[in-house]
């Protein structure tokens, strides 16, 4: 387990803030409000203990993978929320580009989604891609070869 000083840590979380927030909000559907709660969420898990890095990855990936995992809760919740007593979400604020990229990454897999936006938008390769998911590199191949296809497909 790696123990740093947490100056080390709170240096080594704000140069990696940018492509944390950026694979926050695209965990949390370009939701701004839910994406900071989960990256305070997971910054939290990081500084108090409940998410400890042990070096089998880079420190991106495995902060990542804790982002994914923390908007996953998120969702869970929210979902629990709606069901009980449901609030329509207001439109997202895009232009007509970006939300039409928007639209047809929404009609993909859970899966090929995640990995074209960790490579595409976060420069990991599919192998760290798989890590941050937690799937096999087959599996990320896969799903990024299928989503390619199926994307490319919504957008002409």
């Amino acid at each position: 387990m790696r123990k740093a000083a947490p100056s080390l840590v709170s240096s080594e979380l704000a140069a990696l803030h940018p492509a944390s927030f950026a694979w926050a909000l695209a965990c949390c559907g370009y939701d701004r409000a839910e994406a900071e709660d989960v990256l305070q969420t997971a910054y939290l898990k990081l500084i108090d203990g409940r998410a400890t890095f042990d070096g089998r990855s880079s420190l991106r990936t495995f902060l990542f993978a804790v982002i994914r995992n923390t908007a996953a809760d998120a969702r869970r919740r929210k979902f629990l929320v709606r069901l009980f007593s449901p609030v329509p979400s207001p439109p997202p604020d895009a232009s007509a580009d970006r939300a039409r990229i928007i639209a047809a990454l929404q009609k993909l897999s859970p899966r090929q989604r995640e990995v074209l936006e960790l490579v595409f938008y976060h420069d990991h390769s599919v192998e760290e891609a798989a890590g941050v998911m937690g799937v096999s590199v087959g599996s990320a191949r896969q799903h990024y070869d299928r989503g390619k296809t199926r994307l490319a497909e919504l957008l002409t």
